[in-house]
């Protein structure tokens, strides 16, 4: 068990808000995108102009950059299911939905935590992860009009458990959070690119997809996913999955502000929920320690 400063924890607990925050914003985005793209181009072109940003920095240093190559294929793999299946999930389905649904995340942790990595979270984790889940149910208002597009979104939802989880198992190993983020982006842009080779999937894109597209590699994926994987070499995959169960709080906070929908009891109450899940989540927790 490696002690940390509250600094430290602190610092990780920002930096995972932050991922939060930009991720809320993307299931409008996205939504909107896909009205020029199809989604496995969107994926492809998203992962793979953060992947050669990234790519150009390490050369630049002159980092190694085949080390731990099998690692980042493997969580890659789950990184390209979670995204593709959001993505075309999004097609069919609201962004409300493909938020809630993917928020069971919060659910999938706990429980690939003791079945997978036989390890088994405390009563008061176990309890945070069901009230934010309560949170995220009210906050969005459940499931509506369940379509093929939720079923995907599920496929989102547990792909992105078992990425935190083993994100996490890497990350406490020690491997490199830059070497192994610019690894992910590249192979889940390659293999988004050949499976819309092999699928007859149109490249063609619009100038404004094409805009959301570079918003969507600067930002949600470059900078967030970067700061996700510095942040889970100091903090616990169960709080990563609580704070990130604020992504749709957020999606909720843009559309109040900038998206002009009214602001409503049932969201607040949600939101609230949620903060609620996190603070519960610390109870018991040994201070300023690595779990």
């Amino acid at each position: 068990m490696t002690k940390l400063t509250r600094r430290t924890e602190l610092t990780a607990d920002l930096g995972l808000f932050y991922a939060a925050v930009i991720w809320g914003s993307t299931f409008i985005i996205v939504k909107d995108a896909l009205n020029g793209i199809d989604a496995l181009t969107m994926v492809g072109y998203r992962f793979l102009i953060a992947g050669f940003i990234l790519l150009a920095y390490l050369a630049i240093k002159r980092r190694p950059l085949f080390t731990d190559w099998k690692k980042a294929l493997f969580v890659s793999v789950i990184l390209w299911f979670e995204y593709v299946s959001q993505t075309i999930g999004l097609k069919y389905t609201t962004a409300s939905n493909s938020g809630f649904i993917t928020g069971l995340f919060v659910v999938f942790i706990p429980l690939f935590l003791i079945t997978l990595f036989k390890r088994r979270p405390t009563r008061w984790e176990i309890i945070a992860s069901f009230v934010s889940l309560a949170g995220l149910w009210i906050l969005t208002g459940g499931l509506q009009h369940i379509n093929i597009g939720d079923a995907l979104t599920l496929i989102a939802a547990v792909t992105y458990a078992l990425h935190v989880l083993y994100s996490d198992k890497y990350m406490k190993a020690g491997i490199d959070p830059l070497l192994i983020s610019c690894q992910q982006f590249l192979f889940v842009g390659a293999l988004s690119v050949a499976t819309a080779l092999v699928t007859g999937c149109s490249f063609a894109v619009t100038e404004k997809a094409f805009g959301w597209v570079v918003f969507l590699a600067l930002f949600p994926t470059l900078s967030a996913f970067v700061i996700q994987m510095f942040a889970q070499r100091f903090t616990s995959p169960l709080r990563v999955s609580l704070i990130f169960a604020f992504e749709p709080v957020f999606a909720a906070v843009f559309a109040w502000t900038l998206g002009g929908e009214q602001f409503t009891w049932a969201g607040g109450i949600g939101g609230l929920c949620i903060f609620a899940g996190l603070v519960l989540s610390g109870i018991g927790a040994p201070p300023s320690a690595n779990t």
